[in-house]
C-alpha cells in the first residue's frame, strides 16, 4: 500500500519511542497499537525497530473496510510478508492474480511488483511485515526479482500430533534470510509446545485464536488474538496454552 512520505513520517514518529528496540522480548498488543484511520481503511503499527538480525523491521496490520478501488502497483526495497488474518485478499503478482483467505501468506522479494486488493463487501485484514537484513547482500537487488511467491493455506494439509497440530506453509532461503520458515500451530489445552529453549533463529508469533501464556527469559505475559510476539536469537522462550480451549498461532523463524 503506497502512502505519502508525510503519513509514513507520522507513523514512524508516533512509534519510534515505543518500538525503537524491537529486539527486547515482548508481546506487542493488538488493542494498544497506534492506529491511523482513513475513510476506507485503517493501519495499526504493532512493532517497529531493530533486532540482532534486522536493521529495520516493521509490522503493521492493515484493514480494508470493504471493496474499494484497486490499489496502485507497488515495489519495495525491503523483503516483506503479507499474512491474511480475516477476509479475502486479491493478489496481483508476476502477471497472475490469486484470491487468498485467512492463514495464507505472500512472500515478496525486493523489486517485485505487486498489488493487494479487497474485491469483496466484507472487511479484509492482513499483517504487513517489512524487514531489511543487517547483512543485506552486496548485489543489485533488482536483479533478483521474480522469486516472490504465495501459499494458499487451503492447500496445506493439517497434521495432528500429541500437542495439537501443524500446517507447514513454507521453508525457503530468501534475499534477507538464509532460511525463513512459516507454520500455523494448534496447541491443545494445558500443553507447552516446547519447554523453554533458545536457538539462533529469531522467532515471531501471531496469535490467531484464543489466548496463550508467553514465557520470555523467565517472565510471563498473556497474549491475545491479534497480538504479535517477538523473540530475538538467543532469548529463552516458550509458549503454553493454559486455557480450556485450543489456541492457534502463526510461527515464523528467521535464520540469518
Amino acid at each position: 500500500m503506497i502512502r505519502s512520505s508525510l503519513l509514513f513520517g507520522m507513523i514512524a514518529l508516533a512509534t519510534a519511542l515505543a518500538f525503537s528496540q524491537a529486539s527486547a522480548p515482548s508481546v506487542f498488543s493488538w488493542k494498544q497499537a497506534p492506529v491511523v484511520k482513513r475513510p476506507n481503511y485503517e493501519e495499526r503499527t504493532l512493532m517497529q525497530g531493530t533486532t540482532s538480525h534486522f536493521s529495520d523491521i516493521r509490522i503493521q496490520a492493515i484493514t480494508h473496510y470493504t471493496k474499494t478501488s484497486p490499489e496502485e502497483t507497488q515495489q519495495l526495497d525491503e523483503e516483506a510478508l503479507v499474512i491474511i488474518r480475516e477476509g479475502e485478499l486479491t493478489l496481483t503478482l508476476g502477471g497472475k492474480q490469486k484470491t487468498l483467505g485467512p492463514g495464507s501468506v505472500v512472500v515478496l522479494m525486493p523489486g517485485d511488483a505487486f498489488r493487494l486488493d479487497n474485491q469483496t463487501d466484507q472487511p479484509l485484514t492482513y499483517y504487513f511485515i517489512r524487514y531489511t537484513s543487517n547483512e543485506m547482500p552486496d548485489l543489485d537487488l533488482y536483479r533478483l526479482t521474480g522469486d516472490s511467491f504465495w501459499v494458499d493455506s487451503r492447500d496445506v494439509p493439517y497434521t495432528p500430533d500429541d500437542k495439537g497440530g501443524i500446517r507447514r506453509l513454507f521453508a525457503a532461503a530468501t534475499v534477507m534470510n538464509r532460511r525463513c520458515e512459516m507454520n500455523i500451530m494448534t496447541l491443545n489445552p494445558g500443553i507447552w509446545r516446547n519447554p523453554p529453549h533458545t536457538h539462533q533463529a529469531a522467532e515471531l508469533l501471531i496469535i490467531l485464536e484464543n489466548t496463550a501464556l508467553v514465557h520470555s527469559d523467565g517472565e510471563q505475559k498473556r497474549a491475545e488474538a491479534g497480538d504479535v510476539i517477538f523473540w530475538d536469537a538467543g532469548v529463552a522462550h516458550a509458549i503454553q496454552n493454559t486455557m480450556p480451549e485450543k489456541c492457534s498461532y502463526i510461527a515464523l523463524h528467521f535464520q540469518p
